[in-house]
């Protein structure tokens, strides 16, 4: 039975457990070490159980636990050939870990990742669409700055998907971020809004993605709140009704007991 963990999402930390049975992956590794081994225990999941880190890219909220956690479990890393370099560079990981790039899909065990390219104001950022031994597949889709034909695709054909709700257009234009900031933030290598993820969703359920998680919300420009109305306001208007079409609801930003069969 296939099994998604959001252990943290949002501005200040991101890490989620896909996985079946008695093993998984990590996508992103974003709190310290410490954090991301309590997050773990809360949901039952031992850190042996992790088989491999996938790292979307090398800004410090998706890998601040990644030399640390890697090196204590002696747990593999995959990202792409520049995020690689960009935590090497950057001190993020030990030379003496396993370290592998990731071009397209590899197997682990009985799973199958997938990476999908990223707008993102970053080296070379990715998602990953993670298929477990019963064939479930889930995407983790946040930090970009406009949704691309690749990531829609692989949220299409997936059976749960989290999907970046990061900010609210009017918080973040009227909130207190410097103008660069924001310039940043609503620019194609930036976040997705709330509103722009609504967009996306109809198709998502139209497409047969029943599963559905907001994910990597902003704490100073969102709240939880807003993000699921406006997410359900776009899916209602187009007649489809909550719990009887679909499932949603939105990632935590801190550690708690949450997962998501699938």
């Amino acid at each position: 039975m296939a099994k998604a963990v959001p252990l943290f999402s949002g501005s200040k930390g991101n890490s989620y457990f896909i996985g079946a049975g008695n093993e998984g992956v990590l996508i992103d590794a974003g709190k310290n070490c410490k954090q991301i081994e309590l997050a773990l225990a809360l949901n039952g999941i031992a850190p042996q159980q992790v088989k491999a880190l996938f790292i979307t890219h090398e800004h410090t909220d998706h890998c601040a636990a990644v030399r640390v956690l890697a090196k204590k479990y002696k747990i593999p890393v995959y990202a792409s050939a520049g995020t690689l370099r960009a935590l090497e560079t950057g001190g993020k990981l030990d030379p003496r870990t396993e370290a592998h790039v990731i071009e397209t899909e590899i197997a682990l065990g009985d799973m199958l990742i997938r990476r999908i390219n990223t707008p993102h104001d970053a080296a070379e950022s990715c998602c990953y669409r993670v298929v477990t031994p019963d064939g479930k597949a889930a995407l983790v889709a946040t930090d970009m700055g406009t949704m691309t034909d690749g990531v829609r695709a692989a949220a299409a054909n997936s059976d749960f998907v989290v999907l970046e709700s990061n900010h609210d257009v009017d918080m973040l234009k009227t909130g207190p971020y410097p103008y660069l900031l924001k310039k940043r933030i609503l620019s194609d290598r930036g976040h997705l809004s709330n509103d722009a993820c609504a967009a996306e969703l109809t198709e998502l359920v139209n497409s047969g993605t029943l599963r559905l998680m907001l994910g990597h919300l902003s704490e100073q420009n969102n709240t939880p709140a807003l993000a699921l109305r406006t997410a359900l306001c776009e899916l209602e208007r187009a007649g489809m009704r909550y719990n009887n079409d679909f499932t949603l609801d939105v990632a935590p930003a801190t550690a708690c007991a949450k997962s998501v069969i699938y």
